[in-house]
């Protein structure tokens, strides 16, 4: 167990990033940047874009560490921008790949299987600028798939391995 801050939380019902990069940012409202948010086992968090989406059951919650955000990308890692679900502070999700964790801000935890990494997208160059893309390679967040119901708040939360990623060998 340790402790965390959940510092962002995004719900975005809609897929923001539509046509090509080039074609310059889209707007990205504040609203979607939210206290609360609902998640459903097998799901995904409740009025995001991947909820019950068949192609992302089996990651259709993403996850970020804010410290592991490269410096020099124009700020910080502002959810609106990546387009992760959750900005967490004090633990290295990358860490984590294949393993089982919870996430409990208080109201009881939150269980999901971290199955991939999140690769960021050539929309990252158009959101910080040149060279993000790449940059984000490997520090871009984890994709999980929810196993049990339960809601996430900012503020601190409790961050446990509940079951260690197989050891490959």
């Amino acid at each position: 167990m340790q402790q965390v801050e959940i510092v962002q939380l995004l719900v975005s019902g809609v897929h923001r990033f539509e046509g090509r990069p080039r074609d310059g940012a889209p707007e990205l409202p504040d609203a979607e940047l939210v206290q609360t948010v609902r998640v459903r086992a097998g799901l995904g968090v409740v009025g995001d874009r991947h909820f019950n989406r068949p192609a992302h059951r089996e990651a259709s919650i993403t996850l970020m560490t804010a410290e592991r955000f490269p410096e020099g990308l124009g700020g910080t890692a502002d959810l609106r921008r990546t387009r992760r679900n959750i900005l967490l502070s004090g633990v290295d999700v990358e860490a984590h790949l294949g393993a089982t964790v919870s996430l409990d801000s208080g109201t009881g935890p939150v269980l999901l299987a971290v199955r991939s990494a999140a690769r960021p997208c050539a929309w990252m160059d158009t959101m910080f600028g040149p060279g993000a893309q790449r940059a984000l390679r490997g520090r871009a967040g984890v994709r999980c798939r929810p196993l049990s119901d339960g809601t996430l708040t900012l503020g601190p939360a409790v961050f446990t391995v509940v079951e260690p990623a197989p050891v490959k060998g």
